[in-house]
């Protein structure tokens, strides 16, 4: 069966271009209406310009569908809230959030200013707190929400001269993380996507040819998918892009319980690094309390009795 959004509203941030343009045009497609939000800056964060935002919701209007624009910064607690206000004010109602919005300073570490680490951790970090705080209460109250959240490879495994870059995006699997269980109750998923893709973003660090063949198509499935109702996943970290699908995770390897009749040494440790580091039969948590199996159990427990 087709998957449909009929009847449901979708907020994007950063969908003015790019992966967010991308991402509005499908989900309008199959029948969401759209908050088109987009600052218009440039890559780097400077700047603003309302051509783009206004532009998808023509697009999407030529579609047959409905969208608005919103032009607020991500950055800004005032402009989370305006954003999911035209959503309420608007339709009514809100069911997905796609946090997609950021920008750029790529510069090596030992030459990274102050203003480029926290220019991008304001639209990364903070611009998704902004939105998705003003949406959890509307999620909660109606018990379902679709929540994704974007990484990357620079914030999984690391990329030389995104040192700013790759520590937002690393903490938005930790966000991830706490926020799929304080969702779990109320019917709200959260997952997050680490996109490859050829956008304005990505041209000022990747060759001309590849931002060509890198379209932003090739992430929408996973993203359309993950947004859905059919999807009851939560907590999972998907790479997408260049036509290839994959998860992500942190895993917990098997360790040794050294217990507690002693304190052991740095000697001890270095004797016994091989099996501390060892991934050999590692195990995935869903929390600090339980593992992912664990976790499925339960959940699996509670829905029979209903």
């Amino acid at each position: 069966m087709a998957i449909s959004f009929e009847g449901q509203v979708a907020l994007i941030t950063g969908a003015g271009g790019g992966l967010g343009r991308a991402y509005a045009l499908e989900l309008a497609r199959r029948g969401a209406k759209v908050v088109v939000n987009d600052l218009g800056g440039d890559p780097h964060g400077r700047g603003a310009d309302a051509a783009p935002a206004r532009k998808v919701c023509e697009e999407i209007e030529a579609l047959g569908g409905e969208a608005i624009p919103n032009f607020d910064s991500v950055a800004s607690y005032e402009g989370g809230y305006n954003m999911v206000k035209a959503a309420i004010d608007k339709w009514g109602r809100l069911d997905i959030v796609i946090c997609n919005a950021g920008i750029l300073r790529d510069v090596a570490f030992h030459n990274m200013s102050e203003d480029d680490w926290d220019a991008v951790f304001a639209v990364h970090v903070k611009g998704t707190f902004t939105v998705l705080r003003a949406a959890w209460p509307v999620f909660r109250q109606q018990s379902y929400g679709r929540v994704v959240l974007t990484s990357s490879a620079s914030g999984i495994w690391g990329n030389f001269g995104q040192a700013n870059y790759g520590a937002a995006k690393t903490a938005m699997l930790g966000l991830m993380n706490v926020l799929k269980q304080e969702g779990a109750k109320y019917n709200v998923m959260v997952n997050t996507i680490a996109p490859v893709a050829g956008t304005r973003l990505t041209a000022t660090v990747m060759p001309p040819e590849l931002v060509e063949r890198l379209k932003p198509d090739y992430v929408v499935p996973a993203v359309v998918y993950l947004v859905s109702k059919e999807c009851t996943d939560s907590g999972l970290i998907i790479e997408a892009g260049a036509g290839r699908f994959n998860r992500a995770a942190i895993v917990q390897g098997p360790g040794i319980n050294a217990g507690l009749e002693e304190v052991k040494t740095a000697e001890w440790v270095q004797e016994h690094w091989k099996e501390i580091t060892s991934l050999e039969g590692a195990i995935l948590r869903w929390s600090t309390q339980m593992t992912l199996d664990q976790w499925l159990q339960q959940r699996a427990a509670q829905q029979a009795k209903q």
